[in-house]
C-alpha cells in the first residue's frame, strides 16, 4: 500500500482525491500538505480527518526542508502533485504567483523527493512522484484539428499554461537526468463536488442561485472537453498502480461541449431540479426559479478574454489502452451530481465567496 504525500489536497482536484483514496482503500495513509490559499478550504477535508487516516500540515510547497521532513517523518512513498494556481484570468492579470507556486513550488518538491528518495545511503527504491498537469500546455485547436495527444506539442497561450508547461518539464527533466521515479498526467476542465465558485461550472451555478448574471465570454463557441472529478482520479489511480515510469497520459473524457451549449444545459439541469423540489425555492428565494422564471434570462455576452483558447480536446487512446481507463460519469449525469451538491452544501460555497470578496475567513 502507497503512503502519499498530496500537495493542494484542501483544493477541488486534491480533495476529491483524498476521499477517492480513502474509499477505494480502506487501510491508505495521506499527508496533505496545503498552504490554504483562496481557493481552499480546510473544511472541506473534515470528514477525511476525522477518519484518522488523514493528517494535515498547513505549508507551501516551495519550502523544500518542510517536504523533506514530510516525506521522512511518514515514511511517505509516493508524492501526488495537485498544489497549483491554476484560474487563467488571475495570471493574465497577476502571472507571477503562478511562477512562483507553479513552476518554483514544482522545483522545491523535486528536489525534496530527489533528496529522500534517492539518498544513496537509504534509497527508496519504489517510490514515485505524480504530477498533475493540464490540456492547456498544448495550445488551442481549431474545430477540425484532431483531439491533443500526449505526443502533441507544447505551446502555451497564457501566464499559467506557461508555467504549467514548465512544471512539466522540470518533472520530465528530473527523472531523466537524475532518475527519479516519475509520471505525469495531463487533464481536460474537470467538474465536480468541492468546485471553487470562479470557474464556469461553479461560478454559474452559485450565479444562479443567487439571482445574478452568467457572464459568457465571446461567442460562446470556445469549446472545452469535461471531466468529472471522481473520473479523474479514477485515472490518477491507474497511472499510480499500473503506468509507466517516465510517461505522461492523458485524462479526459471526450465530451466536447462549447461554453454557451454547456450554460444551456446546465441551466436546463436546475430548472429541472427546481421544478421536482418547490422546496428549494423556499431556500434559494433570490434565484430566477423561485420567481417562476428559466435561469436562462441570467445569459449575458461579456468581451472575451485576452488570449482566450478556441477548443481544447483530449485524446485518451493511451490510457484506454495501455490501463484500461473508461470514464464512468456522463455529462449529464455529471452535471446533476454537481447542482445537487451546490444546493445541498451552501454554507460551504458561500464562505468561500466571502473569503475572495474581502471578508474574513
Amino acid at each position: 500500500m502507497r503512503r502519499l504525500l498530496v500537495t493542494g489536497g484542501a483544493g477541488f482536484i486534491g480533495v476529491n482525491f483524498v476521499y477517492y483514496w480513502l474509499q477505494r482503500y480502506p487501510d491508505g495513509r495521506i499527508v496533505v500538505l496545503d498552504s490554504l490559499t483562496y481557493a481552499a478550504n480546510k473544511a472541506s477535508l473534515d470528514a477525511a480527518l476525522s477518519t484518522g487516516r488523514v493528517d494535515f500540515v498547513e505549508g507551501d510547497i516551495r519550502n523544500q526542508d518542510l517536504a523533506e521532513d514530510l516525506l521522512q517523518r511518514f515514511e511517505l512513498d509516493t508524492l501526488v502533485h495537485f498544489a497549483a494556481e491554476s484560474h487563467v484570468d488571475r495570471s493574465i492579470t497577476g502571472p507571477d504567483a503562478f511562477l512562483d507556486t507553479n513552476v518554483t513550488g514544482t522545483h522545491a518538491l523535486l528536489k525534496a523527493a530527489r533528496s529522500v528518495w534517492l539518498d544513496p545511503q537509504n534509497p527508496t527504491d519504489d517510490h514515485r512522484f505524480h504530477h498533475i498537469s493540464t490540456d492547456e500546455v498544448f495550445g488551442s485547436l481549431s474545430t477540425t484539428d484532431p483531439a491533443f495527444t500526449e505526443c502533441s506539442q507544447y505551446a502555451p497561450n497564457s501566464p499559467y499554461s506557461a508555467s504549467k508547461a514548465a512544471s512539466d518539464h522540470l518533472v520530465r527533466a528530473y527523472h531523466h537526468t537524475y532518475g527519479l521515479k516519475v509520471t505525469t498526467s495531463n487533464c481536460s476542465n474537470n467538474y465536480g463536488p468541492f468546485h471553487f465558485p470562479e470557474k464556469l461550472i461553479p461560478l454559474c451555478i452559485t450565479n444562479i442561485l443567487q439571482g445574478k448574471t452568467l457572464p459568457i465570454y465571446g461567442d460562446g463557441k470556445n469549446v472545452r472537453d469535461w471531466l468529472f472529478v471522481a473520473d479523474h482520479c479514477a485515472g490518477i489511480d491507474l497511472i499510480l498502480r499500473n503506468g509507466k515510469v517516465g510517461e505522461t497520459y492523458n485524462i479526459g473524457c471526450e465530451n466536447e461541449w462549447d461554453n454557451l451549449a454547456l450554460i444551456n444545459l446546465l441551466c436546463e439541469t436546475v430548472d429541472g431540479m427546481f421544478a421536482a423540489n418547490p422546496e428549494w425555492s423556499e431556500c434559494y428565494s433570490d434565484s430566477p426559479m423561485a420567481k417562476g422564471c428559466s435561469s436562462k434570462e441570467l445569459i449575458r455576452f461579456v468581451k472575451d478574454r485576452a488570449g482566450h483558447d478556441r477548443r481544447y480536446a483530449i485524446d485518451i487512446t493511451k490510457i484506454r489502452r495501455e490501463l484500461g481507463y473508461t470514464p464512468g460519469v456522463s455529462f449529464r449525469e455529471g452535471l446533476e451530481k454537481t447542482v445537487l451538491w451546490f444546493l445541498q452544501n451552501p454554507a460551504w460555497w458561500m464562505d468561500l465567496l466571502h473569503r475572495r470578496d474581502g471578508g474574513p475567513g
